[in-house]
C-alpha cells in the first residue's frame, strides 16, 4: 500500500465529482476519466482494520474474482493518506448495467433467460466459495459482453472451499429480503431457482428451504 502526501492525493483527485459522502466525509470520488476513488476510513479505535484495512480487502477480493474468472472491477492503485485518515482505492468500474435497471427495461423472456444466467451464476460463486454478502441487483451487473460481474465488494470473503448448505441459504436470504428486487423478476423467480439447483447439484432438503423463502 503506498502512502500519498495531501498534495499527492489532492493531484489524484483533481476534478473529481463526490457520489456519495456521509457524516464523516467523503465516500466515493468519480474522476474525469471515469475512474473512482472509494475512501475507507477506521470506525473503531481497535478494530481489524488495523491488521487488514479495509481498502486493501477491497483490492484483494478483486484479485481473488479474477482468478475464479468472475468479472469485477479493475483496480489502479491502493494508497494510505494520513492527513485525511483514510484508506483509499482507486479502480476501473466494472462496465455495464447493474441487473435492477436492467431488469427494468427488460420483456418477460429476457426476465426468465437472465434468472437462468443468475441461478447458474450464484451457483458458480457458492461452488467456489465466494461468499457475497451484499447480494443483490444493485451490485450484480450484467456486463458488455452480456455477461454477469459483481461489484462494491468490500463486504465478501473468499472461504477457499464450496459452500454448506446452511451458507448457501442464508446468502440467499439475504438477496430475497430485497422484495423490490424478486419482483421485478416477476414469475421467472423460480427459473431462477430451477438453475441454481441444477449447477450446484442441490439436495431435496435445500430446494425446499429455498422454495419457502419466496413470497407467497
Amino acid at each position: 500500500m503506498q502512502t500519498l502526501s495531501e498534495i499527492e492525493f489532492n493531484e489524484l483527485r483533481q476534478g473529481g465529482r463526490v457520489i456519495e459522502s456521509d457524516g464523516h466525509g467523503e465516500k466515493v470520488i468519480q474522476l474525469p476519466d471515469e475512474s473512482y476513488l472509494k475512501l475507507f476510513r477506521r470506525k473503531h479505535l481497535i478494530s481489524s482494520e488495523l491488521l487488514k484495512p479495509y481498502a486493501q480487502r477491497f483490492a484483494n477480493n478483486a484479485a481473488a474474482l479474477i482468478q475464479f474468472h468472475i468479472p469485477t472491477i479493475d483496480i489502479n492503485g491502493v494508497y494510505n493518506v494520513p492527513s485525511i485518515q483514510r484508506k483509499v482505492v482507486h479502480y476501473q468500474p466494472l462496465q455495464g448495467d447493474v441487473l435492477r435497471s436492467y431488469l427494468k427495461s427488460s420483456s418477460p423472456s429476457e426476465k426468465e433467460q437472465l434468472a437462468i444466467e443468475l441461478g447458474a451464476f450464484i451457483a458458480t460463486l457458492h461452488d467456489s466459495g465466494v461468499y457475497f454478502r451484499s447480494l443483490h441487483m444493485g451490485n450484480i451487473v450484467r456486463t458488455m459482453d452480456r455477461g454477469l460481474g459483481l461489484i462494491d465488494i468490500a463486504d465478501m470473503r473468499c472461504l477457499n472451499r464450496r459452500f454448506k448448505d446452511s451458507e448457501r441459504l442464508r446468502n440467499f436470504q439475504h438477496m430475497i429480503r430485497y422484495r423490490e428486487d424478486m419482483t421485478l423478476f416477476g414469475d421467472a423467480v423460480q427459473a431462477l431457482l430451477n438453475a441454481y439447483h441444477e449447477k450446484a447439484k442441490s439436495p431435496d432438503s435445500l430446494k425446499l428451504a429455498l422454495k419457502k423463502l419466496l413470497p407467497a
